[in-house]
Parts: structure tokens; C-alpha cells; sequence
């Protein structure tokens, strides 16, 4: 079935060796396992200037005009041919750090590899993520992909300082409203981030994320990643530091937490919350989160007891000699442990404990960087410990 892709211009243009050759090197690489899925980046370039953007770490930030690395039949070449990739499982992620896929001169490319993937037979999670304008006639085309478990995260946070923020939050709104009305094959996900005490954590927006919750499949909520790099840009551009340091993982204070989770708790007309990408998305779709997150019961707590009972039943504790035969053979060092929460491995980066993480569906931790109780993964900003002094 072929849909008219909207907005469809020429090409963009591809961006030559020696200019590539002059990039960041993992801003060049265009494949990176991320939590989420194998993420696809063959268009670099951003014109929506928020402050927070992960870009800083690239060192691209200023890069305004998007262009390609590859052709995109290319890109799909990459990407079904990656040595951690496997037909029908890995989730994948498209341009979801270096550009929005929405844009106008970017949609049609992000199409034509949906296209290319969807003809292929693969019924992989493909996720998408955007902030930018969103049609009927983009629906159109999303619907018309028959394979693929396609998602659609309408990244919201109703930041008013357009000195971070400078796309206003209503574009974001009335994508979300336009992609629920109109799904029929895709699912779509209210994305509210990031969230920071403060800043976007009033009473007003966590009603504005109530409403918003009504046209979304899911609502998953998360905090700052807030790196080197950022915190250098905001303090160039005269910006508050909305926190005293720096941290490696998304920072989501205890605090936070507890506001959004009381305003959830007291009105039973919010749409299903999550703290979890994966598990907003499984849930959209009516399936067990992928990413084997029931291991981290904790984190459970507010999901609906039909979707619980839907990851007990698909979560099984994998055999310790199979873990520890594939650990090995990705190059993990040390013991190899297989818990009642996740497995835990030693001398492997985030790529292949992601790789081992959605094969067995189970949590895969390093033991260097353990996840504590009740932080979820995330930094100890904010956080106290057990006994009530600040995390480690």
C-alpha cells in the first residue's frame, strides 16, 4: 500500500566524508543500543534550540540544519545488518538524538524507512519520538504500516522559559490530541518530560498533564538528564542550575516523585502512568514489557493491575549457565549472577547488557553501577537512603 508521504521535498542532502570525519565520533556512529531499543541516527541537526538537549554531548548543538550521514536505504542496511540486532525482537528507535523526526525536511525520510522496514515483514517495537508538528496526513501514513509495533512519544514538558524551552508546548499538545484521534495501527504515548522541581512540577502542570493524559495510550513521566556539557550551556546563557551537580543518569528527585504520584493516586480519571519508557509502550501495545522491568517490583506500584499481571506471566527467571554462556561470549569479566530482580555482570558497557537485557527479558545490571531501591535507575540527587541520608 503506498500512502503520499506529507510534506515530502527533495532530498536532504548527505553530508560529505571529510565533514563526517570532522564530527564527534559517536555522533557519526549512527547505530547506539539505548535502554529503549537499537536507536537509528543517519540525520543529524536541530533547529528547536532547547536548552536541555542531549546535543550538548555531541557537541553539536549549534548544527541547526539537519542533514543525512547515509542515504536511508543505507541506514536500514545498518541497521537489520548490526550484530545485535534480531528480526522480530530488538526494539529500534529512530532519530531520537540528534534531530526531531517531524520536521518537515525529515518526516519524508523517516517515512521511507518505516516503509522500508515495515516491507521487510519485521514486527519489531519501533519507537518515535517528537515535540514537533503532527498532521492527520502523518497519521495517515503511520497507520498505513501493517508489521511494525509503532509508537509515537509526544515529548511535553509546559516549560514557559524559552530560554530552555523554546517550542511551545501547545505544538506538542495538539500533536498528541491529532495522533490519539486518529490511531489505528500505532499507539501513541504522552512523553512528560523532563520533569524539574521547580520549573514544570506546579499544581498547573500537573493538571495540564492530567488532561493531556486522557489522549495518550500512556503517559510515562521522567526527569533531566543533566550533563557536563548542558550544565556548561546554561551557565554560558545566564541560566539557574536546577541542580548542584551533574549525573550520568536521568535525575528525578524523590520529591518530584511524590507530587505527581499523590495528584495520580487521589483522581482515578488519570490515564495509565508509568515511570518506565518501555512499559508505557508495552502497555499501549497489550503486552509485557520488554525490557523484563517486573524483576524491579518497586516499580510497579502504580501500574494496572491487568498489566502486572501481564509481565508476571512473561517474566521468567532465565537459566544461570545460558545467561553466563552469552555474557561471556560479549566479553563480560568477573562472576555473572542471576538475582530475583536482575541479572548482574561485570566489564560489560550498556550495549551488550542491553542486548542481554531484551533477549532474556529480564533486567540486566552492572554490578560497578547498582540500581537502588526505589531510585529506579536513576541518579541519587534527591534521593535519601534507607536511613534517611542522601543517597550514594
Amino acid at each position: 500500500m503506498s500512502i503520499p508521504v506529507p510534506g515530502a521535498r527533495r532530498a536532504l542532502p548527505i553530508l560529505s566524508p571529510n565533514k563526517i570525519s570532522g564530527l564527534k565520533q559517536e555522533l557519526a556512529e549512527v547505530i547506539e543500543y539505548r535502554k529503549s531499543g537499537l536507536s537509528l541516527n543517519w540525520i543529524i541537526g536541530c533547529p528547536l534550540e532547547c536548552g536541555y538537549c542531549i546535543r550538548h554531548t555531541f557537541e553539536n548543538f549549534e548544527m541547526k540544519v539537519p542533514r543525512r550521514l547515509m542515504s536511508d536505504e543505507e541506514a536500514v542496511r545498518r541497521l537489520v545488518g548490526h550484530s545485535y540486532f534480531r528480526p522480530h525482537k530488538t526494539p529500534i528507535q529512530l532519530l531520537n538524538r540528534a534531530t526531531d523526526p517531524m520536521l518537515p525536511v525529515v518526516k519524508p525520510h523517516l517515512f521511507n524507512v518505516l516503509r522500508q522496514l515495515d516491507d521487510q515483514g519485521l514486527t519489531n517495537h519501533v519507537l518515535i519520538i517528537t515535540r514537533w508538528r503532527v498532521d492527520p496526513e502523518d497519521c495517515a501514513v503511520l497507520n498505513s504500516f501493517t508489521n511494525l509495533r509503532l509508537t509515537v512519544l509526544v515529548t511535553h514538558s509546559n516549560i514557559q522559559d524559552e530560554r530552555i524551552e523554546p517550542v511551545d508546548s501547545n505544538i506538542a499538545a495538539a500533536s498528541l490530541r491529532t495522533l490519539y484521534e486518529h490511531a489505528e495501527r500505532y499507539r501513541t504515548v504522552l512523553y512528560w518530560r523532563p520533569i524539574v522541581p521547580g520549573l514544570n512540577d506546579s499544581d498547573t502542570d500537573i493538571a495540564r498533564a492530567h488532561e493531556l493524559s486522557q489522549h495518550a495510550h500512556a503517559t510515562v513521566f521522567t526527569g533531566l538528564f543533566f550533563r557536563k556539557e548542558i550544565a556548561e550551556y546554561y551557565e554560558a546563557h545566564g541560566l539557574e542550575m536546577p541542580y548542584e551537580g551533574t549525573a550520568r543518569r536521568k535525575i528525578m528527585p524523590e520529591a518530584a516523585e511524590q507530587r505527581i504520584l499523590d495528584a495520580f493516586e487521589h483522581d482515578s480519571s488519570w490515564g495509565a502512568l508509568f515511570r518506565k519508557t518501555s512499559c508505557g509502550v508495552a502497555y499501549a501495545h497489550g503486552e509485557a514489557d520488554y525490557n523484563g522491568h517486573y524483576g524491579i517490583r518497586e516499580l510497579c506500584d502504580i501500574c494496572p493491575p491487568e498489566q502486572i499481571a501481564k509481565c508476571q506471566a512473561a517474566w521468567v527467571k532465565p537459566e544461570l549457565t545460558a545467561v553466563t554462556q552469552e555474557a561471556r561470549g560479549l566479553g563480560a569479566t568477573g562472576s555473572v549472577e542471576v538475582n530475583e530482580r536482575a541479572i548482574v555482570v561485570e566489564g560489560l558497557d550498556e550495549p551488550p547488557r542491553y542486548y542481554l537485557q531484551h533477549g532474556f527479558g529480564y533486567q540486566c545490571h552492572d554490578r560497578a553501577k547498582p540500581h537502588h531501591y526505589r531510585q529506579h535507575g536513576r541518579a541519587a540527587i534527591g534521593w535519601e537512603a534507607e536511613d534517611g541520608t542522601p543517597a550514594a
